[in-house]
C-alpha cells in the first residue's frame, strides 16, 4: 500500500477543488455565512493560510498554504466539511452506504489537490480560482461575483476591477 503522506509538503501551498455531492443544490452559497464560520473556526484550530478561494454554489476552489511544520490538510477539510453539515438542516439524499457508516450526504468523500510547484504555477491557479464563476456561466465579471477572494485581490491592487471582465472569455486556464 502507498504512504500518500510521502507526497505532502510540510509549510506546502496547495489548490483544492471540494464539490458537493449532489452537484445540483446550491447549499455553499446558500449557507455562505454557516461556511465561512467553520472556516474560521477550523483556522483557529489547525491554523492555514488561504491565499485565494472561490465558493460556487455547488463547490470550492482555494489555495492554501500550511504552516512550515504542517502538511495534513486533510485533517482541515474533514472538520471544516464535518462543521458546515452540522450546522445545515438535513434534508441531502442518502446513499445506504454513507447511512450505514452514519454520513451525510452533503460533501464527495474526496476532493482533489495539487501541490503547488512554483510563482508560475500560483498565479494560474490564482487566476483560474478568481475566473470560474466566469466559466460557469454565473456572472460575466469576474467583479460581479461576491464570493471570491478576487475582491482582496483588487483592493491590495494585484487585479483591475475590470480583469477579464465581459471579451476576456478566450483567457487560456487549460
Amino acid at each position: 500500500m502507498t504512504d500518500y503522506r510521502r507526497f505532502h509538503v510540510e509549510g506546502g501551498t496547495y489548490f483544492f477543488t471540494v464539490n458537493l455531492a449532489e452537484r445540483h443544490r446550491k447549499l455553499l452559497t446558500e449557507h455562505i455565512g454557516t461556511l465561512r464560520e467553520a472556516f474560521r473556526v477550523i483556522k483557529g484550530a489547525h491554523p492555514f493560510t488561504i491565499n485565494a478561494i472561490v465558493i460556487l454554489p455547488d463547490h470550492l476552489h482555494t489555495i492554501w498554504t500550511l504552516p512550515t511544520d504542517e502538511q495534513d490538510f486533510s485533517l482541515r477539510w474533514r472538520q471544516i466539511k464535518s462543521a458546515f453539515s452540522r450546522a445545515i438542516g438535513k434534508g441531502e439524499r442518502i446513499s445506504r452506504s454513507r447511512s450505514r457508516k452514519g454520513e451525510r450526504g452533503i460533501w464527495q468523500r474526496r476532493f482533489w489537490e495539487h501541490v503547488i510547484r512554483d510563482e508560475e504555477d500560483f498565479a494560474r491557479h490564482i487566476d483560474y480560482i478568481h475566473f470560474n464563476p466566469v466559466k460557469h456561466g454565473y456572472v460575466k465579471a469576474v467583479s460581479n461575483w461576491p464570493y471570491s477572494s478576487f475582491h482582496r485581490y483588487v483592493r491590495l491592487g494585484i487585479y483591475s476591477k475590470d480583469w477579464a471582465g465581459p471579451g476576456m472569455d478566450d483567457l487560456d486556464f487549460e
